[in-house]
């Protein structure tokens, strides 16, 4: 398989949001059903209200556009705003300005059907046209953590430490944060027919620089990313910092 990756590096958060949102908003404005995989987390969040913007002064008819979110924790009430479920409608929907109804949410009830369940609802979309992908600081994808396989599929899945630790912050107490997930798999994210990846600031550089430069292994999934045939990459100087290509 022959790989395209671009490396997108930018001086200020505002700049990146806003090429990133015109890949997108590009998209949709070619096909004003297109499916945009949406990931939750705060590198996107500047993106959705850039696309959201940009669409408006186009004045771009988006009722038509679909979504799926990336995935879910286990055992969250979608109604409570820690949920993804909430973050997704906050942060994707209303800053882009999507139709709510065309935007599909892993459920993380623990319902044995839910994982084949959004897999077929994917599939039945005709898969997905551009996935906006955010970036662990253990190099996960969605919340694919070290080890997982690169064919993997929806599914539930335990949260690393390192995982559970970073989302504290959402949560008042440490023990309230959730050790389970509900998430697309890496087989199903690599089926997207582009990936757009989002790392901002000092804390995501060696990420980016394994997941970029270094070695294809399953224990670090955005290694994976070298083997999919369209990748962008949208960087901040700090993310991209530790890149000889760039450097």
């Amino acid at each position: 398989m022959s790989t395209t990756v671009h490396i997108h590096v930018f001086t200020t958060e505002a700049e990146l949001a806003q090429a990133a949102a015109k890949r997108i908003v590009d998209r949709v404005r070619a096909d004003a059903s297109a499916v945009v995989g949406l990931a939750t987390g705060s590198s996107p969040v500047a993106v959705y209200a850039e696309w959201g913007r940009q669409a408006r002064e186009l004045g771009l008819d988006q009722s038509g556009v679909r979504g799926f979110a990336l995935d879910e924790y286990l055992g969250l009430d979608p109604s409570d705003p820690r949920s993804y479920h909430a973050v997704i409608r906050r942060d994707a929907v209303a800053g882009a300005g999507l139709n709510a109804e065309l935007v599909r949410i892993p459920d993380g009830s623990g319902r044995p059907d839910a994982a084949e369940e959004y897999e077929r609802t994917i599939m039945e979309a005709g898969g997905v046209d551009v996935q906006v992908l955010g970036l662990g600081r253990n190099g996960h994808l969605g919340f694919n953590e070290p080890g997982s396989s690169a064919t993997s599929r929806t599914r539930v899945v335990s949260l690393a430490e390192t995982t559970i630790s970073d989302n504290a912050r959402f949560f008042e107490r440490q023990e309230d944060v959730p050790t389970a997930a509900i998430t697309q798999g890496l087989g199903t994210i690599f089926e997207a027919r582009e990936l757009l990846v989002i790392a901002v600031g000092p804390a995501k550089a060696a990420a980016v620089q394994a997941a970029i430069e270094g070695e294809v292994t399953e224990a670090l999934p955005a290694s994976l990313l070298q083997t999919h045939p369209n990748v962008h990459w949208f960087l901040d100087e700090a993310a991209a910092a530790g890149l000889a290509a760039v450097g």
